[in-house]
């Protein structure tokens, strides 16, 4: 289980493709405190630690993380939020994360305001994934506070220093996000369903 709050960003190395699977060689200021079999978010996406390098680590992406997530378009030099799993004695800062994606979303605007920054998300809704106004949202692995929530859309404000510390500076509109919705929020609808 992860909470959102990114440690650090890592830089993809070098990817190797075997069968419908991608290996992912990351370099991280994390990287040579991690163990083979540890389980560490990748941009929102809990991947597992199979192979340690000095100041690097080898994660590996199956078929289905590569649809439901972004991690399909890393390259070579692509940067990468990175958070180890919560400690059972650690502080809870952000929101229960999982690192299991549901689903991509497009950035459809982002804009400065005096210090601040505003990203606007659009994702499908027609899997039943759902936003509420200052509800959060996992995206790229960041936990967020929603707002402006809509049903196949949603805002963020991002504060100077998760800009400055994760790869919130480096979107585009247009570009692809990893979205984790909220577990409670998705336990809850699932249980009204039943009605």
């Amino acid at each position: 289980m992860f909470t959102g709050i990114v440690e650090t960003v890592g830089k993809v190395v070098r990817v190797e493709e075997e069968g419908s699977n991608k290996h992912f060689l990351i370099s991280s200021a994390i990287s040579n405190d991690l163990r083979v079999d540890q389980s560490v978010s990748h941009s929102g996406v809990c991947l597992t630690v199979t192979k340690l390098e000095p100041g690097a680590h080898w994660v590996t992406a199956i078929k289905e993380t590569l649809l439901k997530s972004s991690l399909s378009s890393l390259s070579t030099g692509s940067e990468v939020n990175l958070e180890r799993s919560m400690l059972n004695n650690g502080r809870f800062d952000g929101h229960i994360v999982q690192g299991h994606v549901d689903l991509t979303g497009v950035v459809t605007g982002i804009r400065e305001e005096q210090g601040s920054w505003i990203i606007d998300v659009q994702y499908d809704s027609g899997a039943g994934n759902i936003t509420v106004e200052k509800g959060s949202i996992c995206m790229d692995g960041i936990s967020l506070t929603c707002f402006n929530s809509r049903q196949d859309a949603f805002s963020v404000a991002i504060i100077p220093f998760t800009f400055t510390h994760t790869t919130i500076n480096t979107l585009r509109k247009g570009q692809k996000v990893n979205l984790e919705f909220d577990i409670v929020g998705k336990y809850i609808r699932r249980i009204l369903q039943k009605d």
